[in-house]
């Protein structure tokens, strides 16, 4: 997999909504921090935030588009990204839309996120 590939991997990977198919793509020192200001350093902490996501936001779609590469080499890749997203909190319809960083790294021979950090984009209000 390359690290063009592993965006369109770790998309679908979100898209289930299943903390064991997305883990393979998140390296043990991860560091993500969210659009509200939280920050998840570790890759126990990223599952935690992860998972509560993931019940807490029923048939998220999540998309990714508009990436922009700042750095690829052979062991390390960084992006921008605009991000989208929607579900169902506790019945009722919610979205929401932002500009991501990426940071990848590869370990054992494969992409793994090693950092992300997720921004409100200035031209929609976020409903988290």
């Amino acid at each position: 997999m390359s690290a063009r590939e592993f965006i369109k991997q770790y998309e679908a990977a979100l898209g289930t909504q299943n903390w064991f198919v997305v883990a393979p793509l998140i390296s043990n020192q991860a560091t993500v921090a969210f659009s509200n200001g939280s920050l998840h350093v570790g890759k126990d902490a990223v599952r935690a935030a992860y998972e509560h996501n993931f019940t807490t936001i029923k048939n998220e779609e999540y998309r990714i588009e508009n990436v922009n590469w700042l750095l690829e080499s052979p062991d390390c890749a960084a992006y921008m990204f605009d991000f989208y997203w929607t579900g169902f909190v506790e019945g009722g319809e919610v979205s929401g839309s932002g500009r991501g960083t990426a940071v990848l790294v590869r370990e054992a021979n494969r992409w793994v996120l090693v950092g992300e950090q997720l921004g409100q984009n200035p031209r929609t209000k976020c409903c988290q």
